[in-house]
């Protein structure tokens, strides 16, 4: 059997090939991470999974839900919680631990490292005894284009004008 093989010669995933749990990379799975490439932004399942559909790929709902979640637990892709608590998903940007600033209205992410939270879990869990921690930080706010679109509107700016006069439009 080849390194990198499962029992069946079909190619596995990265973290299987190295030791940990096999994962088989099949059509679906080829689909589903070749659909997260081409997306910026974080989609949930249920939106990935019309993707696929409109782009003929045939994939269920619950075969969407697991490779999105063994690609999450292989640290391939980002997992957050939307407003909504639904979880969204986007290919990770950043190969080391990381945290995101969200924004509430639009929805933009910036990955950000914060080794300050890093010392402070650390510390904290270790004066509770806690062992093989792990953690996630989400800071929730506005970005600035949408921070300074709340500004102009608040400033009695008609909605759609800058306070320079400027119409804008949207895409």
């Amino acid at each position: 059997m080849p390194h990198g093989a499962s029992a069946d010669g079909r190619p596995l995933t990265p973290s299987a090939a190295a030791g940990g749990k096999e994962q088989r990379v099949t059509k679906q799975r080829l689909a589903v991470s070749a659909a997260l490439d081409d997306l910026d932004d974080f989609v949930s399942t249920q939106e990935l999974y019309r993707i696929l559909q409109n782009k003929g790929v045939s994939v269920s709902l619950a075969t969407a839900y697991r490779i999105l979640q063994s690609l999450a637990d292989e640290g391939l892709v980002d997992v957050l919680r939307n407003g909504e608590g639904e979880a969204v998903y986007r290919r990770c940007a950043v190969t080391v631990h990381h945290h995101h600033l969200l924004c509430r209205n639009c929805g933009k992410a910036v990955e950000v490292e914060a080794p300050a939270v890093e010392t402070w879990a650390a510390r904290t869990a270790q004066e509770h005894g806690f062992t093989e921690v792990a953690h996630t930080v989400e800071i929730y706010g506005l970005c600035p284009d949408c921070s300074a679109r709340k500004a102009g509107t608040a400033s009695g700016a008609p909605s759609g004008t800058t306070q320079s006069g400027t119409t804008t439009r949207s895409a």
